[in-house]
C-alpha cells in the first residue's frame, strides 16, 4: 500500500481514538448548567499537555528518534490524529456562544482565558518535563 494511504489511515485511527477519548472524558467530567464546560476545558488542556510531550520527543530527543521509537507515522497518529480530535476549538466557540446567549458574557471570557492560558501552560509543562527527563539520562 502506498505511503500516503498509510498516512491517512494512521491519522484516521488516531482521530477515532481521540474523538472517543474526548467523548468519554466529557461524560466523566460533569458540569452544572451555567458553569464552565469542564469536559471541553479538560480535554483541551490535557491535549495540549500531551502535544507538548510529543513535540519535545519529536524535536528534542535525537536518541528517541534515532532508536526508531518515534517515526513519522507516530507523529501522525498522536499529534495530528489523536490530539487533533481530542482537543477542539469548535466546541469551545460553540459553548462560549451558548454562554453569551444566556447572557453569561463574563463566564464566556473566563472560559476563553482559562482555555488559552491553560493550554499554553500545559504545552510548556509537557515539553519541559520531557526535556528535563531526557537531560537527566
Amino acid at each position: 500500500m502506498p505511503t500516503i494511504v498509510w498516512s491517512y489511515l494512521t491519522v484516521a485511527l488516531g482521530g477515532a481514538i481521540g474523538a472517543m477519548a474526548r467523548y468519554t472524558l466529557s461524560g466523566v467530567v460533569l458540569t452544572s448548567s451555567g458553569s464552565i464546560p469542564l469536559g471541553t476545558l479538560v480535554s483541551n488542556l490535557l491535549g495540549c499537555l500531551f502535544m507538548g510531550v510529543i513535540a519535545q520527543l519529536a524535536a528534542g530527543s535525537p536518541w528517541f528518534n534515532d532508536a526508531g521509537f518515534f517515526p513519522d507515522h507516530y507523529r501522525l497518529l498522536f499529534a495530528v490524529g489523536f490530539c487533533g480530535s481530542f482537543t477542539t476549538l469548535s466546541a469551545l466557540v460553540f459553548e462560549m456562544s451558548e454562554m453569551m446567549q444566556r447572557e453569561l458574557v463574563g463566564m464566556a471570557f473566563v472560559y476563553f482565558a482559562a482555555t488559552m492560558l491553560g493550554a499554553f501552560a500545559c504545552f510548556y509543562v509537557g515539553a519541559t518535563v520531557v526535556r528535563l527527563l531526557l537531560q537527566s539520562q
